[in-house]
């Protein structure tokens, strides 16, 4: 009985922690760039697009194609860096945690 009431202690702890790591990821902003930073896109640690920045030089209508190309570049790279962001978060969140064989985090 002792075990599942560590079980569930920790079980409680691990919750408020996830909480508060999903608190801290929708304050994070995090910004991808292409182009040698000529674009940069800024996304909310939700992944919600909250900006970009273009270089006034790629603004040129023959370049159209190639901008297009850059920002989808520049959304990946930060869509890339938030998903780390948040390993990296989960990581800290869970190290430590005891979990009976087989049992796995649903994240």
């Amino acid at each position: 009985m002792a075990d599942f009431m560590g079980m569930m202690k920790q079980a409680q702890n691990l919750q408020a922690k996830m909480a508060d790591m999903q608190a801290e990821l929708e304050q994070a902003k995090v910004e991808g760039t292409a182009g040698g930073d000529a674009v940069r896109v800024t996304l909310s640690g939700k992944g919600q697009m909250v900006g970009v920045t273009i270089d006034p030089g790629l603004l040129k209508p023959d370049d159209r194609e190639m901008l297009e190309d850059l920002i989808i570049a520049a959304h990946e790279d930060a869509r890339r860096r938030i998903e780390a962001l948040t390993a990296e978060k989960m990581q800290s969140v869970t190290a430590g945690l005891k979990l009976p064989p087989g049992m796995k985090l649903p994240f």
